[in-house]
């Protein structure tokens, strides 16, 4: 919840991801203040989709967009409000030899089912120290993130930070 200045050289938008910004190398960041839980709401997507809906992999629900779908999009980042966050962790190539484990934000919004990969290095290592299986992670803020497209024609959506209430 730190609210940081960062210096940037200026906006870099490409395609879909129109918030990207070059930040500037030759200076430091600094801490701002701190964001209180309750102000946060003010900065939210109030409701969905997120993007494009109906396209999913194997392990996933509404979890990517064909890349030539995304290109017309005007926007690459959410934050969005989770009344109820389930975290599962899993290996989702177990049945094909690869035993990698992964951490997936379950959720709901606006009333469709989202199945994610987390991003978020705190979370995933926090949950990746436990046992596979399902974690309620309770009420949450998620930024969400379009990310990269991907050599198989998709930009897939990920859950680049997980904000809990405590």
């Amino acid at each position: 919840m730190d609210i940081i200045d960062i210096p940037v050289k200026g906006a870099r938008p490409k395609d879909y991801q129109q918030e990207n910004w070059l930040l500037d190398p030759e200076l430091y960041w600094v801490k701002a203040g701190r964001l209180p839980w309750n102000e946060l709401a003010a900065y939210r997507s109030r409701n969905g989709p997120l993007w494009i809906d109906g396209y999913r992999t194997g392990a996933g629900q509404n979890d990517r967009i064909p890349l030539d779908e995304a290109a017309g999009l005007k926007s690459s980042l959410k934050l969005i409000h989770i009344p109820n966050l389930e975290l599962k962790v899993f290996a989702p190539g177990e049945a094909f030899g690869n035993p990698k484990r992964r951490v997936q934000a379950r959720f709901s919004f606006d009333g469709v089912i989202y199945w994610l990969w987390v991003t978020d290095p705190i979370v995933e290592r926090e949950f990746l120290a436990q046992s596979n299986g399902i974690y309620v992670a309770g009420e949450s803020y998620l930024t969400i993130s379009l990310g990269e497209p991907n050599d198989d024609g998709f930009c897939y959506k990920l859950v680049a930070t997980v904000i809990r209430r405590t």
